[in-house]
């Protein structure tokens, strides 16, 4: 299962990098996206949910089904250029067959912090091999 991502929910800003990373690597147009980042909270981008004082809100990175899975290049250690730009960490990347690669050593970490490891519903026509971690705070 090689060119796995883990996405860490509880470590992400919802910043955009991964996604601009993305675009910039790949010369993408304005509005083509191999992957963006949903805001988990009211009904649009970057607005909480709930009402005052018990607002809440996150962010997911989804992969598009056109996202091809890469694995950057030199200059990114051989990481997609999402995971390697990503400013807090929560993208990692690697092979889950292998126990020594950092994602295997990062799901293992998670699970024993109690984080729930899941992926995404088929009908959300996500690319496969992306999982995500969330522990309830």
């Amino acid at each position: 299962m090689a060119n796995s991502i883990l996405v860490n929910i509880n470590r992400c800003v919802g910043c955009w990098t991964c996604s601009t990373a993305c675009k910039k690597a790949y010369g993408l147009g304005v509005d083509d996206y191999r992957m963006y980042v949903r805001t988990i909270g009211g009904g649009q981008i970057d607005t909480p949910g709930g009402k005052w004082p018990n607002l809440y809100m996150k962010w997911m990175p989804v992969y598009h089904t056109d996202c091809l899975a890469c694995s950057g290049n030199a200059r990114t250690a051989n990481q997609p250029f999402c995971a390697y730009n990503c400013t807090t960490e929560a993208l990692t990347y690697g092979d889950l067959d292998d126990p020594e690669s950092a994602i295997s050593k990062k799901m293992e970490e998670l699970r024993q912090k109690d984080f729930r490891i899941y992926q995404l519903h088929a009908w959300e026509k996500t690319r496969a091999g992306v999982w995500y971690a969330e522990k309830d705070i």
